[in-house]
């Protein structure tokens, strides 16, 4: 049983140098990465390794590659429902209060208004902000735009959620906080998570592997098991062994 796992098969990425010419620029080479159901993976690497362009390309944003992206067997096409994305910018509207805000997250949902509604509450309250959930992103702080973010990306209960630098640009007291807070809100929700970011420390608390990529083009370059208990104690010998040996790496290819 297949069960939402997730393949990359071979995928390859060119764009054009610039507008208009034939000139194409490779930007991801022959990655290949089999993600079992409900795994947190963490990617790191140098900017323009194509960390980005990877998650694009299994949202499905972008059909033109080579290779083959399987959710359960099948090839990705288009966007879908089973896949969410949070971003480093929240992208909240604000002329809409928090509640209104992870609902559009069920625009396209079949649920009727009152399952909406309570789907909503519900991961609201996952994300603790069941007391803000009549304020406007202007009235709440960034940590706490980016938890709306997060609701509004699991709301549909995907089967993959795709984190793209979603904590980068908080401050680091609340992007530790967040950073407890994800890894109680996956081990709830059991989804598979798929997270890029350029912090080593970030990508060795999370993830259960440690993808690796460098640039030019963007290949992995190695995968580190993360073979921790959770909750993981960033003082614990282990995990500095560990973070010290992935940094080794991230700090060759800059």
């Amino acid at each position: 049983m297949l069960n939402n796992s997730l393949t990359l098969e071979n995928i390859s990425k060119r764009f054009a140098s610039r507008p208009g010419s034939s000139t194409q620029l490779q930007v991801l080479d022959n990655i290949h990465l089999d993600i079992a159901p409900g795994e947190f993976i963490s990617i790191v690497g140098a900017s323009g390794c194509g960390k980005s362009t990877l998650l694009r390309l299994i949202l499905g944003l972008d059909e033109e590659y080579d290779g083959r992206i399987l959710l359960d067997g099948k090839p990705i096409e288009g966007t879908g429902l089973e896949r969410g994305i949070v971003f480093q910018d929240h992208r909240l509207f604000p002329w809409l209060n928090v509640e209104q805000n992870v609902a559009v997250g069920l625009k396209n949902s079949p649920l009727s208004a009152g399952q909406k509604r309570d789907t909503v509450r519900e991961h609201i309250e996952l994300v603790g902000l069941q007391d803000f959930i009549d304020a406007y992103p202007h009235q709440i702080s960034g940590g706490m735009a980016q938890r709306v973010a997060i609701a509004r990306g699991l709301v549909n209960r995907p089967s993959v959620l795709l984190l793209d630098e979603p904590l980068g640009a908080l401050d680091a007291l609340t992007r530790a906080r967040l950073q407890g807070e994800l890894q109680n809100i996956w081990a709830t929700e059991k989804i598979t998570i798929i997270l890029v970011t350029h912090d080593v420390d970030e990508a060795v608390f999370l993830g259960d592997r440690v993808v690796v990529m460098q640039p030019n083009p963007g290949r992995i370059r190695r995968i580190v098991d993360i073979d921790l208990p959770r909750s993981r104690n960033r003082s614990d010998s282990r995990f500095i062994a560990l973070r010290d040996d992935v940094l080794s790496d991230f700090a060759e290819l800059h």
